[in-house]
């Protein structure tokens, strides 16, 4: 998993509350267990009309938005089924943090386990960040060691984050790697259990 340290970039407003996971990647894109790819369908039914041509209303295929690392989302975003999917396809579209004033319990934990930073903020930030991501080379700046997101216009706001999943995202272990890491002290135990326990073998 990649390293989350700093983050500079464009974010793209999605003042839309509720927005599932079947609508960030619809069901048609679960068939694959790859991470990469998974852009195409990213909001697939936002993003494109019924003749498969973009969407030129919806915000991430407008110009001013393009290469946006950001989306600043309307509140309960993540909601409905339990795709880990969802985190996958915004990584792979190269969004790698989420703001909303709230999250879906399972998307969020998803977000962590596969390196995207979802960050909960007072919805009236939110709103005010959603106004300052006007598209004019309006840049965000995270920085996660201090726990610091800096909004164009200067207005630094702190935000709340687990030690455990901050110290992950850090080091850019996932929870394989966070396993890994302890791998010396597993294979102590599992040499003291077998000679504790011989017949379990």
């Amino acid at each position: 998993m990649k390293k989350f340290t700093q983050l500079t970039g464009h974010a793209a407003p999605l003042p839309v509350a509720n927005i599932d996971t079947d609508q960030i990647i619809p069901k048609q894109f679960l068939s694959t267990v790859e991470r990469t790819g998974l852009s195409r369908g990213l909001f697939f039914d936002m993003r494109f009309q019924a003749d498969g041509s973009p969407n030129p209303d919806f915000v991430l295929n407008q110009p001013a938005y393009q290469g946006a690392r950001i989306l600043i989302a309307g509140p309960n975003f993540g909601c409905g089924s339990s795709r880990e999917h969802a985190p996958w396809a915004l990584l792979d579209y190269g969004i790698e943090c989420v703001i909303s004033a709230s999250f879906a319990d399972i998307f969020f934990n998803n977000c962590f386990k596969n390196g995207v930073l979802p960050l909960v903020l007072d919805p009236a930030v939110v709103d005010d960040l959603m106004a300052q991501a006007n598209g004019q080379n309006a840049k965000f700046d995270i920085d996660l060691a201090r726990q610091t997101l800096t909004s164009p216009a200067g207005h630094v706001y702190h935000f709340e984050i687990d030690p455990g999943r901050k110290k992950a995202l850090l080091e850019g272990l996932d929870e394989i790697g966070q396993s890994l890491v302890q791998q010396h002290q597993i294979s102590d135990y599992e040499h003291k259990r077998k000679l504790m326990t011989p017949w379990l073998g």
